[in-house]
């Protein structure tokens, strides 16, 4: 049984500013830490944690009101000058608000938070009462501006979704009393607000329908477009109604082809625009990622400065969900493998801080994201020289890659550099779930190193999943979609040109050996005619040729996912003007499977590799 019940609207409000809200002042935190006089800073953490213990208090949050209400009265301290901001006391809030963002995970499974750790409110109640506050005094700053003017208003919110009018809140006293016990009327609650469940009632709930904030400018555009549709599409009803009739003048049909063309540009238009509507600054993922970097980097000591750039850049918010976690991995390899320590730096003749670089920027219809870092690189020999110690390669395999496909060994399973697992990494596990979670959102990952200067990470993805830009191919009378991005090109396929090497059929294509696959034999079907065409497939992993019957021509397929039943190497499908179906392949899957059902003495990567 829920705790908010008649409260649910009100609540998901609450938790999507509030969480918002607590990014942000994560992020002026990690800035108050290195410039600790900021006035501007410390009134918008005051804001940040009196807003949410208003929201809290209105969901009769207790818990939340009280952790909020001592970590609020710090900051108070510190803006009227009676308390100087140090790294202890910055820890002891940090935890506050990592705690505070546990309580946030219980609220949205509609639970009243459990209380914060004894310890944690034992320490803020010490800082408090000064019984281990800094004996440093800070000089008093300029006065406060008025902490209200930029809240939500989360009374008249909780009238609007209720039609129940709550309870006044009482106004707060300009120095915070002692917290060391703090009375139950601290907290305010609404009129009818549900009280906690009966023991032992843990019925799930249902999952509530994700939203999306709109800009209304985008929202009106969507209107108008399709008013504009609705009188074009009255327009072509009335024309063809005339030549039903019998008219078969040439100005009706010249209309009726205008007016059609008119129709198709509308409709793109708003396929365009609705797509817009789902496209969200890249700065959302971003807000999350200084507090990240600031706790890692305390963790193992090290100086590191975070240095984010194209925050403004749109994707689709389904992406920046699920990059979250290959961001964060990636992030975290970066200070604990790329960054060196500051008396190293020193050494090498660098700064003493590191920095590391995220940039997101839109490339034609490609989004492209770089995790960087000015540490001490990679050095391919060391990469080949560890996955043979880890028995992940062999010794002659490793001395035919090239310096790309070294670096490449590193999203292998079970891989790392690190002799000992620590805390934050070397157990191996990482990489490989980074590349597979980048390729399943039909991205790339890139490496660029340069010994002594840095590592960038690249990653390419579609701006939207929605429509995946593809080549049409054909066996026999059947299409199928590839993705245009594992595409390099197209050439005919010259029986006489088919060369034997190994056992195995290859192509000569600009002075490069190729290994040449039928796609009938990736599905295991039986192969009928010989192949006219060959595909030229370039991935970090694969470079091959795939041989097809013909193909019809580059294609944006709208992708219509196969919930219910969707078969190994398939994507989803999409359609043909003519109505046909058309299957979008997944390649990885596809070779996977071939992997698998191939001669077991003959290795998969042996085979791509001439």
């Amino acid at each position: 049984m829920s705790d908010f019940s008649g409260l649910e609207d009100l609540l998901q409000d609450f938790l999507q500013e509030a969480n918002e809200l607590l990014s942000d002042v994560d992020n002026k935190l990690v800035e108050l830490e290195k410039t600790p006089e900021d006035r501007g800073l410390l009134d918008a953490a005051f804001r940040g944690f009196h807003t949410i213990k208003g929201g809290g208090g209105f969901l009769n949050a207790t818990e939340l009101v009280k952790l909020c209400h001592l970590t609020e009265s710090l900051f108070d301290r510190m803006r009227t000058g009676k308390m100087r901001l140090t790294r202890r006391l910055m820890d002891v809030i940090m935890t506050a608000t990592q705690s505070i963002r546990n309580m946030f995970d219980e609220l949205a499974q509609q639970r009243l938070p459990a209380p914060a750790s004894p310890e944690l409110l034992q320490s803020l109640q010490d800082i408090l009462d000064e019984k281990s506050a800094p004996t440093e005094v800070a000089a008093p700053l300029p006065p406060a501006a008025p902490a209200g003017q930029s809240e939500p208003d989360w009374e008249a919110l909780f009238h609007a979704l209720t039609g129940v009018s709550a309870a006044p809140v009482a106004p707060e006293p300009s120095h915070p009393p002692s917290e060391k016990h703090l009375p139950e009327g601290d907290t305010i609650s609404p009129a009818g607000a549900a009280q906690p469940p009966a023991a032992g009632d843990d019925k799930k709930l249902p999952a509530r329908a994700q939203t999306v904030r709109v800009d209304v400018v985008r929202l009106d555009h969507v209107l108008n477009l399709s008013n504009e549709i609705s009188l074009m599409r009255n327009h072509v009803n009335a024309l063809w109604s005339e030549i039903l009739s019998g008219s078969d003048k040439p100005e009706t049909l010249h209309s009726l082809d205008l007016a059609v063309g008119q129709l198709d540009l509308l409709v793109r238009d708003l396929q365009n625009s609705v797509m817009r509507t789902q496209m969200q600054d890249v700065g959302r993922l971003f807000q999350k990622f200084p507090r990240i970097v600031r706790d890692l980097a305390r963790q193992l000591d090290k100086d590191v400065e975070l240095l984010l750039l194209g925050e403004d850049t749109e994707i689709n918010r389904n992406l920046i969900e699920d990059l979250l976690d290959p961001m964060i991995h990636l992030i975290r390899n970066a200070i604990d493998h790329g960054i060196e320590s500051s008396e190293e730096r020193r050494m090498a003749g660098k700064p003493p801080k590191g920095v590391v670089r995220i940039e997101a920027r839109q490339d034609g219809d490609r989004f492209i994201l770089v995790v960087a870092d000015d540490g001490h690189g990679m050095l391919p020999a060391v990469i080949r020289k560890k996955a043979v110690e880890k028995e992940l390669l062999l010794e002659k395999d490793a001395a035919d890659l090239d310096d790309s496909q070294s670096l490449n060994l590193i999203f292998l399973p079970g891989f790392s550099t690190l002799s000992e697992a620590s805390s934050v990494s070397g157990r191996g596990v990482g990489m490989d779930v980074v590349k597979q979670n980048i390729e399943k959102l039909n991205g790339t990952i890139d490496i660029h190193t340069v010994p002594g200067e840095g590592t960038a990470f690249s990653i390419t993805l579609p701006l939207t999943l929605a429509i995946l830009p593809s080549l049409l191919v054909l066996l026999d009378d059947q299409p199928f979609a590839l993705p245009l991005t594992m595409i390099r090109e197209i050439l005919p396929i010259d029986a006489e040109e088919i060369q034997e090497i190994g056992g195995k059929d290859t192509l000569l294509v600009r002075g490069e050996i190729l290994p040449l696959i039928p796609l009938t034999r990736l599905f295991g079907w039986a192969e009928t005619t010989t192949p006219a065409y060959g595909v030229v497939i370039e991935t970090t992993e694969w470079h091959f040729i795939l041989a097809v019957d013909d193909f019809i021509g580059y294609d944006n397929a709208v992708i219509k996912p196969l919930d219910d039943f969707c078969p190994r190497g398939v994507a989803g499908v999409t359609t043909l003007p003519s109505g046909q179906i058309v299957l979008i392949l997944n390649m990885k899957e596809l070779l996977a499977d071939f992997h698998e059902t191939a001669d077991e003495n003959l290795r998969f990567d042996q085979f791509l590799r001439i």
